[in-house]
């Protein structure tokens, strides 16, 4: 991939939108930019955290594996996200998750010790990747009391809300997210059985709310399923 392109890519990250030309271009070069094909990993579990990631196109699904071998999905990240940031945490350490391109992605790999030296010297750049942080962490917590105070149906509705916010596209009213998740995935996001979320879909479905195939999923009244969450 030509020098430019990279650059073009790295100065319409999310996180680095404002960082002045000088660390951009020692970002530039710094960074390797990667394509992975769908269903493929980018990581696994016992992997030294060495390598943090920038996510440009696509979505990557970050999950861990139970002792008896249970998929946990712990979150999906879209473009403009970073991930694999545990290295900045504890560089030394190794992965516990796995991280899987859900789509074909682009993805800008950078080692944890080159991050954190540039991290140093540029105070935006620290104060743009802690912020990030305390929101992601801030995210995962936030499913904590959905999981303890709201029944089914508002998890779930819930969730086709914020995924339709972070992966959603309008058009004549209507969000199309696309590709769709499957209804176990979304069992494992929102604490229910898949057979349990099959049910809800189909009434949210029957209600004329929602519409969805095996590609995509359909928002069709919005406002109405926001009042599920009331």
């Amino acid at each position: 991939m030509a020098e430019k392109t990279k650059f073009w890519y790295l100065k319409h990250f999310n996180i680095l939108e404002s960082v002045g030309k000088p660390t951009m271009m020692k970002l530039n070069d710094l960074t390797t930019m990667s394509n992975v094909k769908a269903n493929q990993p980018i990581y696994f579990p016992d992997e030294q955290s060495s390598s943090v990631f920038f996510l440009k196109e696509g979505r990557v699904k970050i999950s861990r594996i139970s002792p008896d071998g249970q998929e946990v999905i712990l979150d999906i990240i879209g473009p403009g996200e970073l991930f694999g940031e545990l290295g900045l945490i504890d560089p030394k350490g190794d992965r516990d998750e796995i991280a899987l391109a859900m789509d074909d992605v682009l993805i800008c790999t950078m080692r944890v010790g080159d991050l954190e030296s540039m991290m140093r010297k540029n105070p935006d750049l620290n104060l743009k990747i802690t912020k990030w942080m305390g929101l992601r962490l801030r995210k995962l917590e936030q499913r904590i009391p959905d999981l303890m105070f709201r029944d089914v149906n508002q998890r779930i509705s819930g969730f086709l809300m914020r995924y339709a916010e972070e992966f959603g596209k309008i058009k004549d009213n209507i969000i199309t997210i696309k590709p769709s998740l499957s209804h176990q995935e979304i069992g494992y996001l929102t604490g229910a059985a898949r057979q349990t979320v099959t049910t809800v879909l189909n009434q949210l479905r029957n209600e004329d709310m929602i519409d969805f195939d095996r590609k995509q999923f359909f928002i069709k009244d919005y406002k109405r399923l926001k009042t599920l969450q009331k």
